[in-house]
């Protein structure tokens, strides 16, 4: 009696174990890198209005310690992502690490806010390289459809980092000093460098000459920075309608002319213009920038809601933000695991386009005393709205892009997220401090009539609020803290507002998207099918043109018979490829 032979069933499915330990091999490095980068950038968020304060910062400068790292992330992303498409990726990704952390341990030694402004500039462009790397190395590792697959695991150490994150560093600021929150990711930033190096194993791509585009860089860097510095001293430091507003707009749109110009004739341009001719890339684009402003935005001042509207301490913070995390990883986790299970991306990305918007306008109607059920549901809602969306984005714009703009198309729509997000934060800051200056000079007497009850201690209090600093609400005294409380819950939800018209315009762009299948390639499989159909066709035409130049010879029945064999057909080259 014969053994039967194993079912083809039984070897795909060995197959598919032994590709699986390959790819968790090569992701364990890769997770790291990302904990790091999110560990170092969330255990300062619920701290931030206590590190500010600390320094003597005032509003203005809380909005641009966190704008200088978004600004440079949006910068520098698609700088990565083209350098991505011209070197060696894991090289590229560990110097990545190696700034973004060497730059957050420096800014822990900031002796007032200019300086951590500097140093959270420069953590952002380690940021915008850990940003646009990772998209584009899963993209070589893991196809899009299968990429659902493994979002458990980077669901899982988005948990571990944003909970924790924001928890330690509340507890550390709490407890020790808030300095220490920016050297907690060194060791962590260490072990990725070693394990990245050791199980990290790309494929070998083809060599290719270097071109930068530097002028297409500082014309960038130009138009975006103008603008920002434009809509954060518009109202306070200078009139909406002013000659600095004249020059700072004025030359924003004439970096972003020349910008243009130069894309459109550079050999290698930093964003390929031709991009925006793919409908998929340019609805991506326009539906990343209202879903950087919701999840930049929000999360920012969430913080600083809890802080200075309800009165919380930096862990306390933290904690109360833990619905909106929640929201973010339960959707990003169970949608990439039905993505992966149906092949059905679209109805996700519309659900998630509406509870945007619902989440958005909700917490714009949130005062300093609205039930904490109700903001805990509207931060589940806009989380939710988030997950469903971020990552879904640059998946099905990874699933048409060419191989060969696998790096730039990434990273262009996470550098239009990173921009939504940063301009989204100016904006909302600019708004929050206009909105909280003209609620504290309406309520004058009140806080005076508070104030006068507490004799020495209340002048003390009084020439802390018309200093201009963020204030400790948790410290003040009952009477004012109320008031206090009231002024910022209003202008924090009057800033809330402005995402709300911008979701709505996030969902029309999801609506347009084409409804194309995701593919089961890789991005080194593509290449190496393109290459094979090339291949295909070359021998095909070469055979061609040697069966009609050669000298007749007696066998003309047998060259007929050869000329008329069939030639192989991309779609079997495609078809074995994916059998691969």
């Amino acid at each position: 009696m014969t053994e039967p032979t194993p079912a083809t069933g039984s070897v795909a499915a060995v197959d598919d174990r032994r590709r699986h330990r390959t790819v968790l091999q090569a992701l364990t490095g890769l997770l790291l890198g990302m904990f790091v980068s999110m560990l170092a950038s969330t255990v300062v968020s619920t701290s931030l209005p206590v590190i500010v304060h600390d320094l003597g910062g005032d509003q203005a400068a809380f909005t641009w310690v966190v704008t200088a790292t978004l600004l440079t992330t949006a910068i520098s992303t698609p700088i990565w992502g083209k350098l991505a498409d011209l070197f060696d990726r894991k090289l590229l990704i560990q110097l990545a690490i190696v700034l973004f952390v060497l730059a957050t341990a420096a800014a822990g030694f900031s002796q007032d806010p200019g300086t951590l402004i500097a140093f959270r500039a420069v953590q952002g462009l380690g940021a915008g390289g850990l940003a646009a790397l990772s998209q584009v190395i899963m993209a070589d590792i893991i196809s899009p459809r299968e990429r659902g697959r493994y979002m458990g695991l980077f669901g899982a150490v988005m948990a571990v980092a944003t909970v924790g994150g924001p928890l330690l560093g509340g507890f550390i600021t709490d407890t020790i000093n808030w300095r220490w929150n920016f050297f907690i990711a060194l060791p962590f930033a260490v072990a990725a460098l070693i394990i990245m190096q050791r199980t990290l194993h790309l494929p070998a791509r083809p060599k290719q000459k270097a071109r930068i585009d530097y002028v297409g860089i500082v014309l960038l860097s130009t138009a975006v920075s103008l603008l920002l510095i434009w809509v954060t001293g518009a109202g306070d430091d200078y009139e909406w309608w002013s000659v600095e507003t004249a020059l700072m707009v004025g030359g924003a749109l004439l970096a972003a002319v020349l910008f243009v110009i130069v894309e459109l004739r550079a050999k290698e341009p930093l964003i390929p213009l031709t991009l925006f001719r793919d409908r998929t890339f340019t609805l991506a684009v326009v539906a990343s920038i209202s879903i950087g402003i919701a999840m930049f935005g929000t999360s920012v001042f969430l913080s600083q809601y809890m802080q200075l509207a309800r009165g919380a301490t930096p862990t306390e913070a933290g904690l109360m933000t833990l619905p909106m995390i929640g929201g973010l990883l339960l959707a990003s986790i169970v949608i990439g695991g039905l993505v992966t299970r149906h092949g059905h991306w679209k109805p996700y990305l519309i659900a998630g386009g509406v509870l945007l918007i619902a989440g958005s306008y909700l917490l714009s109607t949130i005062h300093y005393d609205t039930n904490f059920a109700l903001v805990s549901l509207y931060m589940f809602l806009l989380g939710a709205g988030v997950g469903m969306t971020m990552q879904n984005l640059v998946l099905i714009v990874q699933n048409t892009a060419k191989p060969s703009e696998i790096g730039v198309a990434s990273s262009g729509v996470t550098f239009f997220r990173s921009l939504g997000g940063t301009v989204g934060v100016s904006v909302m800051g600019a708004a929050l401090a206009a909105s909280a200056t003209d609620l504290f000079a309406d309520r004058t007497d009140d806080i005076a009539a508070a104030i006068m009850t507490l004799g020495e201690k209340g002048a003390a209090i009084a020439e802390q609020l018309q200093s201009g600093t963020i204030p400790q609400v948790s410290t003040l005294p009952e009477g004012v803290r109320v008031i206090v409380e009231d002024i910022y819950a209003q202008a924090i939800a009057h800033s809330f507002l402005i995402a709300v018209p911008l979701a709505v315009i996030s969902l029309i762009a999801i609506l347009f998207l084409p409804n194309v299948p995701l593919t089961r390639m890789t991005t080194s499989e593509r290449v190496q099918a393109s290459e094979a159909d090339l291949a295909t066709v070359s021998t095909a035409e070469g055979m061609a043109a040697l069966t009609a130049t050669a000298p007749r010879t007696g066998n003309t029945d047998a060259s007929a018979a050869a000329a008329a064999q069939p030639e192989p057909s991309g779609d079997a080259s495609d078809e074995a490829s994916v059998r691969r």
